[in-house]
């Protein structure tokens, strides 16, 4: 069989960007929950929160190194494997990943050491002054990569000059049609994603024996921040999918594998799309659900992807779109619970304990399944309805994308398999500490 070169530049991308983004998707909030732990000791003068702040901080460090060396690698590959994508667009995307450097990720790292080492070298105020400016700068940096993202989903602002895009207006760059709310829901992911991890670990470390106050307060901080969370994410996803009903019509036929145009709509619960027979096997769907959900009418119209010349593949977009709802869902119902345990006992039951250490990935998997959605469902286009995939790609051939392919899967499997060695480490090493500082009564 012939590999595509094509295919496999994808591929490699997709691996790239889906160990990355696992990384910021957790520093962007935990550094958010990092300064509360800090606000919280300097106001109780309580050492639990202090203890919080100590372990997690770390935990933070560890993601925010493969988080930036992941993203380096990222940055390559548009020379590498997509020379077409800044030959085309650079005069775009080129000063916006400039802007992501200067104003981000230099603020982040200026101040990343005072909040790792300066703890006692600093005054209490430097330091949550230092923590909060790192904070700052993971939501500026998410700012800038999701500005570049949103305008290639809708571009805007710009005029092609000679096959080039130069910007007509910078504002309308950055703040295009999709900007606003595809940031608001990537912030909003990432607090999901951080609260999980948070409540998850946590509750690991008290179903090993450490009753501490300070896991204890980070497990209730974890599980309150989702629950209030949540809903907000929901409403921000309905106004993403009324974006993409605008602007990116086959994405939607995509993610609800609609092939002919439907009015009302159907919702499709589960089928198995079938890209020869251009229909939906085994299909369980509700009547008018679609038309409400998708359009907010009751007899809305949704385009179907026979309509489109060119189109998504549906199946991965469909999948993806139903993996991200799904875990949504038990987001929800884990944190509301988790909330309602601790209204009515002050304390969260042994049974969800476990029940939060079993999701304490899932924002993982719903980021990666939701940016799946984004990006596949953008194909064929590179940028949507500008530059094709097939037309930045560089002219490699098989034999060195498998070679680097290879690589890079050999790599972030051991990368991967590191990080959770350690974060796991970290914390039976401090259940361990704090089960024997109960024991002393410290």
């Amino acid at each position: 069989m012939e590999l595509d070169p094509i295919v496999m530049a994808r591929i490699q991308f997709a691996i790239n960007i889906t160990f990355h983004i696992i990384f910021p998707s957790i520093n962007i909030a935990l550094a958010w929950i990092l300064l509360f732990f800090k606000l919280r000791y300097q106001k109780t003068q309580d050492q639990s929160w202090l203890n919080a702040y100590n372990f997690w901080v770390k935990i933070f460090a560890l993601s925010f190194a493969i988080g930036v060396v992941t993203g380096v690698t990222m940055s390559f590959q548009f020379g590498t494997n997509w020379p077409g994508y800044m030959e085309t667009v650079g005069n775009i995307a080129g000063p916006l990943l400039g802007y992501e450097v200067l104003t981000a990720f230099f603020l982040e790292a200026t101040f990343l050491g005072v909040m790792l080492f300066g703890q006692k070298r600093v005054s209490q105020r430097a330091h949550n002054i230092a923590t909060a400016l790192v904070a700052i700068g993971t939501t500026f940096s998410a700012f800038w990569i999701i500005a570049l993202n949103s305008w290639m989903q809708t571009p805007a602002g710009f005029e092609m000059i000679d096959g080039k895009a130069h910007v007509t207006s910078w504002m309308e760059v950055i703040f295009n049609p999709s900007f606003v709310t595809r940031l608001a829901h990537m912030l909003l992911a990432s607090g999901l994603t951080a609260a999980f991890i948070v409540a998850g670990i946590s509750a690991y470390k008290v179903m090993k024996g450490d009753k501490s106050k300070g896991t204890k307060n980070a497990m209730h901080v974890g599980v309150i921040v989702g629950a209030i969370l949540i809903p907000l994410q929901i409403f921000i996803g309905d106004a993403s999918g009324l974006l993409v009903l605008k602007h990116q019509p086959d994405k939607l036929a995509a993610i609800e594998a609609i092939w002919e145009t439907e009015q009302p709509a159907a919702l499709t619960l589960f089928a198995l799309p079938n890209p020869e027979t251009r229909t939906n096997d085994f299909s369980v769907a509700i009547p008018h659900l679609g038309s409400l959900i998708l359009t907010h009418s009751w007899d809305g119209e949704i385009k179907g992807l026979n309509e489109f010349d060119v189109h998504p593949p549906v199946a991965p977009v469909f999948f993806s779109f139903r993996i991200m709802v799904g875990i949504g869902f038990l987001m929800l119902f884990a944190s509301w619970v988790g909330v309602f345990q601790l209204w009515r006992k002050k304390e969260i039951s042994t049974w969800m304990h476990k029940v939060l250490f079993g999701m304490t990935f899932s924002g993982w998997i719903a980021v990666i399944a939701g940016w799946y959605v984004t990006e596949i469902g953008r194909q064929p286009w590179i940028v949507y309805g500008l530059l094709k995939t097939s037309d930045a790609v560089a002219p490699h051939g098989p034999t060195v994308m498998i070679t680097s392919l290879t690589m890079y899967i050999l790599l972030y499997a051991f990368l991967l398999v590191s990080y959770l060695s350690v974060v796991f480490y970290m914390t039976n090493k401090d259940v361990k500490n704090n089960i024997e500082a109960a024991k002393q009564g410290a």
